[in-house]
């Protein structure tokens, strides 16, 4: 028999193979654009899905379809790659709106955009065109989702009002991040509200209840996979606003912006709360956030965050085994997601 490490590869193998596929099929809805600009598309979009980072997320959708009892690997293909279109479109405006420079080692999508209007001399300025293309591309990112999803089969319905929510949320959860960078600087509670419906819900428990939804599940392990998906989801949340903050941009796959930015993250509520220190506020440059990192660890704000994020995940894994319970693949599984959703990248 398969263990769980190896058929959760498979998935992987299956879903990158029918992105591509779908990719393949959307692209030809495109030749109107003429071969350049289609090839635009591949490069800056196509590309950028199918070289894609862990796959969590619709590695989340397969094994919410399972635990709910869901036993045909196909049918909940759809699903998946749906899930992580949508995670594209929600990277490409990310970098975007946080002005990022770089990600997966690589200029982002604007910049390299803007980079090329400015290479081939065209009309008007380069950053807004590079912005504007990039936010295009990710509203193509959305609407293909949408083609995904609609293979699901029967259960269509309940598969789309859960991928609604979980993007309602993002959305609202992203618009309090923008706004609580703009304020004077958020406490624990904003910060941890911004951290579940930015990322936590959108990452663990909507992928989890898409899966569910596919497979037909009952109320009950709906609940169990909440209990397991919202201490996780934060867990997630909290290990990436570590690495955004410490980690290596080559590794992590961004380039550190949070500081800069004032994000409503735990380590910088945390680090306001015990120092009150004006070092945390208007970082303009990396000496600024050298200084600030090194007081996060000064104050206690990085071991406090380790030591959440071991919590949090322990409680995770323990709704797990909350009656009615999974089955054991399914658990084994979302065990070992926990631990690697939530494993250093420094």
């Amino acid at each position: 028999m398969d263990t769980v490490t190896s058929q959760t590869g498979q998935v992987r193998e299956l879903v990158e193979r029918r992105l591509a596929e779908l990719l393949e099929e959307q692209l030809g809805r495109l030749g109107f654009l003429g071969g350049h600009d289609a090839e635009l598309v591949r490069e800056f979009l196509v590309e950028f899905v199918l070289s894609g980072g862990k796959r969590l997320r619709p590695a989340f959708v397969y094994w919410g379809y399972r635990a709910a009892g869901g036993e045909r690997p196909a049918e909940v293909l759809p699903a998946a790659c749906a899930m992580e279109l949508v995670h594209a479109a929600a990277l490409l405006l990310d970098d975007v709106m946080d002005e990022a420079a770089s990600r997966r080692g690589r200029p982002t999508a604007h910049v390299a955009l803007a980079a090329l209007h400015r290479a081939s001399g065209r009309r008007g300025d380069a950053g807004r065109f590079g912005e504007s293309v990039a936010t295009l591309f990710a509203l193509l990112a959305w609407s293909w989702a949408d083609a995904a999803l609609l293979e699901t089969g029967p259960r269509l319905g309940a598969a789309l009002d859960v991928f609604t929510r979980l993007r309602v949320e993002a959305i609202g959860g992203q618009y309090l991040d923008l706004a609580a960078a703009a304020g004077p600087g958020a406490g624990q509670e904003q910060a941890d509200t911004i951290s579940l419906y930015k990322s936590g819900k959108y990452t663990v428990e909507g992928p989890l209840h898409l899966g569910h939804a596919v497979a037909g599940g009952c109320p009950r392990t709906r609940r169990t996979l909440s209990a397991y998906a919202l201490p996780l989801g934060a867990a997630f949340q909290l290990r990436d606003d570590v690495n955004g903050v410490f980690g290596d941009p080559a590794h992590t796959g961004k380039a550190c912006a949070d500081l800069l930015q004032g994000k409503a993250t735990f380590l910088l509520a945390y680090a306001r709360r015990v120092t009150g220190s004006p070092l945390l506020d208007g970082i303009t440059d990396e000496r600024g956030a050298a200084a600030a990192r090194e007081l996060i660890v000064r104050c206690g704000a990085l071991g406090a965050a380790e030591q959440r994020i071991a919590a949090l995940t322990d409680e995770a894994v323990a709704a797990l085994d909350r009656p009615p319970g999974i089955p054991p693949e399914a658990r084994q599984a979302l065990t070992e997601l926990a631990t690697l959703s939530t494993a250093k990248s420094l």
